[in-house]
């Protein structure tokens, strides 16, 4: 069981450091930082789209309709 939280934690911490370096790269962090931003951003948009196709039209009416 202790791998299971072991790949948690780094999921987690993978996620944390996606968060920082999206906020340092809206205040003008160095190129790197972009870019770990842009891949974060996207495996977000992902993931996103990916809970909305396999959840059905109904769900679409929920607290997130102010896009």
């Amino acid at each position: 069981m202790s791998v299971i939280v072991l790949i948690l934690v780094g999921v987690l911490v993978l996620a944390v450091g996606g968060c920082v370096c999206v906020v340092w790269a809206s205040r003008g962090g160095p190129g790197w930082v972009r870019g770990v931003a842009a891949v974060t951003l996207a495996a977000g948009e992902l993931v996103r789209r990916s809970g909305r196709s396999g959840r059905g039209a109904s769900s679409g009416s929920g607290s997130d309709s102010g896009d």
